[in-house]
């Protein structure tokens, strides 16, 4: 039986491109070449291309996503998306991948967009009843006013970009002083931004996956941050302890782990998802969801795969058997 061939597709246009690099890296270096022929694409605002494990190079066709090499050309199977931000996990890849009849392991088109777009995400949960926190949204070029926000969100409170990750242009806002600079920073990353009460509790971070024909919700991992709070440097740069499985209580647990279920089910997600979750009186908050989480050597999803006891190798095959079932 000839291998399937396999894309993994790193990259993009968003201050994410290093971190989704790493993470490409990663499912490229740990997907079974007995099972699979694997090609690490890479998306750049002026160029998409592909290596091999020969360190053959290609160019990527935007019509019908091919690989191009002067003596061969390859059709892609099936595509691992490991772009974070746009255009991996806002859905633009996925629209294209979708019109090409090519199966993938993330969310659809229509559902990346939406959980990438955080203040619609939000909205449309809130409205099943699932607990957020707080929230006002403003839009470039809105006039600024700090009463009426302070008076919603209250301090201290984060400003966010609505659509970036990574805690990319993400501010903690202790005082109204700070309230104004930290929304125009906050817009250097995006047009709009969302505006959020502080909550105050322990957070945890939930990984849900389709495999195996069922919905798996991973090891839960709470995070105890050195920082203000789970931003860049707690993400990337060991600031912050990450425990896996999580010390919270089993009512805790089985709490998070019925929402988890629930979002994934009813937002029709697809793949690997990541959620984070604060809880404030014991009830779970929810912070966002990612659609295509990290796969750096200091990312989340990793380590609850292995408390799982399972290889990574073999995770990211069973995501693979998923997407390619699902075509």
């Amino acid at each position: 039986m000839s291998k399937k061939k396999v894309g993994v597709v790193c990259g993009g246009f968003s201050s994410e491109f290093e971190i989704s690099i790493q993470s490409g890296k990663t499912v490229f270096l740990n997907l079974d070449r007995n099972l699979y022929e694997v090609y690490l694409i890479t998306i750049r605002p002026d160029s998409w291309t592909a290596i091999d494990d020969n360190k053959t190079t290609f160019e990527v066709s935007k019509a019908d996503f091919s690989l191009i090499n002067e003596d061969i050309n390859v059709n892609i199977d099936v595509v691992f998306n490991s772009i974070h931000g746009v255009p991996g996990e806002n859905g633009q890849l996925a629209a294209l991948w979708e019109l090409l009849n090519i199966p993938f392991s993330s969310c659809d088109s229509y559902n990346a967009a939406l959980t990438f777009n955080k203040r619609d995400c939000l909205s449309i949960l809130r409205g099943w009843g699932v607990p957020t926190a707080k929230n006002f949204a403003l839009d470039e070029g809105d006039p600024i006013d700090l009463i009426k926000i302070e008076k919603i969100v209250g301090l201290p409170c984060f400003v966010k970009p609505n659509r970036a990750g990574s805690s990319f242009g993400v501010y903690l806002v202790n005082s109204k002083s700070e309230l104004e600079p930290a929304i125009m920073n906050a817009f250097k990353e995006d047009c709009q931004i969302i505006i959020e009460s502080a909550l105050v509790g322990r957070e945890v971070s939930v990984g849900v996956a389709e495999f195996n024909n069922k919905i798996n919700v991973l090891p839960i991992t709470e995070i105890i941050s050195e920082n203000d709070f789970f931003d860049y440097a707690a993400k990337y740069e060991g600031k912050a302890q990450e425990i896996t499985p999580a010390k919270i209580a089993e009512s805790s647990k089985i709490e998070v782990e019925k929402w988890s279920r629930l979002i994934y089910k009813k937002l029709g997600l697809k793949g690997l998802i990541r959620s984070e979750f604060i809880f404030v009186d014991d009830i779970p908050h929810l912070l966002e969801i990612n659609s295509v989480p990290g796969m750096t050597s200091k990312s989340i999803i990793p380590q609850q795969v292995s408390a799982m006891g399972i290889e990574l190798s073999d995770f990211f095959n069973y995501l693979l058997q998923t997407a390619l079932k699902q075509e």
